[in-house]
Formats: C-alpha cells, structure tokens, sequence
C-alpha cells in the first residue's frame, strides 16, 4: 500500500534520515517526497536525490496524504498551528517524531479528526535499519496498515500503548548512542592489545552485527548465544566476569534509567 505524498516537516538528522531511507526503499518515488526546513541550503543533499525541497510548510503538507512533523518539541505548536488550515481530516495521516508532545497536545491544536499518530524511530532509519515504535488512538485499521508498510520498510516496527513512548525512545532512539559507545569503547580495547583503529572498529562492528543479527533471526535470550562462546577456565568467561565486577551490566541498566528520568523530569 503506497503514499501518493508524503511531506516531512523538518529536515534536521531525523527527517532527513526518513526522507533518504524512503528513497532508497522505492517505498514512493522521490518526486513524491518533499521536506521542509527555514534554512533550504542545509538540506540540498536531499534535493540531489531527486527529494523536493522546501521552507513552505503549508504548501508541502497539502500536496501530501502523509505528514510526518519531525521538528524539535519545543517548536511543535507553532509549526502545528501553521499546518494546521490545510490539515484535511478526509485525506491525512498526521505523524509527530516530537517527544514527551501527546497526542492529545496535538489534537488539542489540529482538531481530533484528524488521524494522529506518534511515531519513534531511530537515526539507523537512513539505512533501512530503524526500530519504529508507534502509537496512536484515532486512526482506522487502513491508516495503521499504510503507516506500518511505510515504516517496516525502514526496519522494524511495533505498536505500542503510548505511555511508553518515552521509555520507547530511551531505549529506542537512545539506545543508538549507546550501543554506539559499546561500539567505540570495544574498539578502544582492540587498539590496546594490538589492532589498528580502523581494524579494530571494524572488527567490532561487524561482531555486534553478528550478535544482533543471530538473537533477531532465532529469536533467542543472549545467555544462550553466550553460553555457546563460555567454555570452562576460558577467556571469555574472564572477560565477561571481570566487566560484571567492574559494573558493566548495572552501569547500562542505570543509564537507561538515568535517560528516563531526564525525560519525565521534562515532562512535569
């Protein structure tokens, strides 16, 4: 099931991430894509691959039947207000990326006709590889399908209850970042016992490729991939022990919670 338009307001790392992941799905052509940012010379990339390009909200969002508003919470009201004249309950799918904005913020703006969904992806959604989390109250079955066929193909996606939206981008959209630290500081250890950085990052990345991939293709609990690398007196079982005496497991459990606690303390 395919768009006929889809507009992204706000063309900073995340809407532009959706716009080139689109691209490259085929999901629309990329005439059939048009983002908006004030400053249009931050987003010419964009406009190389054939995207529209734009700082006229108001005329992207009616040229579309999908409209995802990809901007900063902060900037949510206004650029809802703007939009919100040519919002067409019968034709569009409204979609906020914007954390702790309800979807009862949005409605009390935009009107409760119109379908309202809160989506949130992660950066890796430029190259098909996202986790999307997704809620919504309003919207029909037909709405949820074309919204879901869009995002699975930009990686994963799930429906979730929308109080756990925050806890969704921690771990989500946080987590990015977090694996992304393992990532560096794994690669920081090769460099000590003798790679070169490159090689050693490269190693490291496609290790925890690997490993994500395994647990996503068998649908297994990690203790069992890891199980079947601990042999008895062997050095990974070291390795692994000496980071739980060091805090490994407890100092990510912890960040975790510390980011969601920065969120709810935004939220009050």
């Amino acid at each position: 099931m395919k768009a006929e338009h889809i507009a992204i307001i706000g063309g900073g790392n995340l809407g532009a991430s959706i716009a080139e992941g689109l691209v490259h799905t085929q999901f629309v052509p990329p005439e059939a894509i048009t983002v908006t940012r004030r400053k249009t010379n931050l987003i010419l990339h964009l406009g190389e691959l054939g995207i529209n390009i734009s700082s006229n909200n108001t005329s992207a969002v009616s040229e579309a039947d999908i409209v995802i508003v990809a901007v900063q919470p902060k900037q949510m009201h206004d650029v809802l207000l703007e939009i919100r004249p040519v919002l067409d309950p019968e034709k569009h799918i409204l979609i906020s990326t914007a954390a702790g904005f309800s979807i009862r913020d949005i409605q009390d703006v935009v009107g409760t006709k119109v379908a309202v969904m809160r989506a949130m992806p992660n950066t890796a959604i430029a190259i098909q590889q996202s986790m999307t989390c997704i809620a919504t109250q309003n919207s029909s079955e037909e709405q949820k399908e074309k919204v879901t066929s869009l995002f699975d193909k930009l990686g994963k996606t799930a429906f979730i209850e929308e109080e756990l939206m925050e806890s969704a981008t921690v771990l989500g959209a946080c987590g990015i970042a977090f694996a992304m630290r393992f990532i560096r500081a794994t690669t920081q250890g090769g460099i000590e016992i003798g790679f070169e950085a490159d090689l050693a990052q490269l190693i490291a990345t496609q290790t925890v490729k690997g490993a994500s991939s395994l647990l996503l293709e068998k649908s297994r609990h990690p203790e069992q991939e890891i199980d079947k690398v601990t042999t008895p007196r062997g050095c990974t079982i070291a390795g692994i022990n000496e980071m739980e005496h060091q805090g490994f497991s407890s100092a990510l459990i912890k960040g975790v919670i510390t980011s969601y606690g920065k969120i709810a303390k935004l939220q009050d």
